[in-house]
């Protein structure tokens, strides 16, 4: 039995811990509300109610082998990503590095956004990032902390997400609204996000590395939503093109953002061993599909 925390206890955290937990694992998930505690009972692991930036608050986690870092930022703007994802970073590397048993294993839950824009083009994990705004700049400042920071026994990986989807998380209705802007989806289920972490951890994988956990495939965004209403069994969303899109943004930021396109590969998480349970969106959509159609035709 290896002993675990979970640092942001959250989406992804809490299907993580079930995952663990049911290998027979011994899991700590930590958040910093009250409220967020019990999420972390129900599945399965011991709650604890701490902040990765108060280094002081960190010393309730108990001494455990693995880390990982999950953590979201209280805000979207960039003081509270930083604050998060660097301060917060830097202050539990030295928390858990500085204990006298340290953890071996030091994985930070990362973006597929820090590569900005390729033209569409497939991109691993030996691509240049183009961090697109302060925010992507950030994460990918904390993901050289993740992997350079610690010290010679803890080794650090960056688990890189593409988009999360999933219970609670498939936004259906909105494809099947539109308007759909065009460009390139990059997805990930959520149990494949858990169970990819859970994988390098168990197996011994990507330690000093960088990891794509992101599907098989990645997809057009108006052919997506097409195949959506064609399951769901109702009408094509209208479309938009980008520049019909950009013409009611302001922010530069967003802008780019939503120029951006790529397709990420991941070949690396493959040939390590990885099986997913939701290769493609096919798969992964199927339960919100099923459930859309019999809402539609419960009397």
């Amino acid at each position: 039995m290896t002993r675990i925390a979970i640092l942001g206890c959250g989406y992804v955290g809490c299907e993580l811990a079930r995952q663990l937990g049911d290998a027979g694992h011994h899991v700590v998930g930590v958040r910093r509300s009250e409220s967020g505690l019990a999420a972390v009972e129900a599945a399965g692991a011991d709650p604890v109610r701490a902040d990765v930036t108060d280094g002081d608050s960190l010393a309730s986690v108990p001494d455990v082998e693995w880390i990982v870092f999950a953590a979201s930022a209280g805000g979207r703007d960039a003081d509270a990503a930083r604050e998060t994802y660097v301060e917060g970073l830097r202050t539990a590397i030295d928390h858990f590095a500085d204990r006298d048993s340290a953890p071996d294993r030091f994985v930070y839950t990362s973006s597929t956004g820090v590569y900005g824009d390729h033209d569409g083009e497939w991109v691993d994990e030996e691509t240049a990032i183009d961090p697109g705004d302060e925010r992507t700049e950030i994460l990918a400042e904390a993901e050289r902390l993740a992997r350079e920071r610690p010290p010679a026994g803890v080794d650090g990986t960056v688990a890189r997400f593409a988009g999360l989807y999933g219970p609670d998380r498939y936004r259906l209705q909105r494809y099947l609204d539109g308007p759909v802007t065009a460009g390139v989806l990059n997805m990930v289920h959520r149990d494949d996000a858990a169970g990819a972490v859970r994988f390098l951890l168990e197996r011994d994988r990507g330690r000093g590395a960088i990891v794509n956990v992101v599907d098989d495939e990645p997809v057009e965004k108006w052919g997506f939503a097409d195949w959506l209403a064609e399951q769901a069994g109702v009408e094509f969303p209208p479309k938009q093109t980008v520049e019909e899109r950009l013409a009611d943004v302001d922010s530069t930021s967003t802008r780019r953002r939503i120029r951006a396109t790529k397709r990420v590969s991941n070949e690396r998480l493959r040939e390590y061993g990885y099986e997913f349970a939701f290769p493609t969106y096919r798969a992964g959509y199927r339960a919100a599909i099923d459930r859309f159609r019999t809402d539609e035709t419960d009397p």
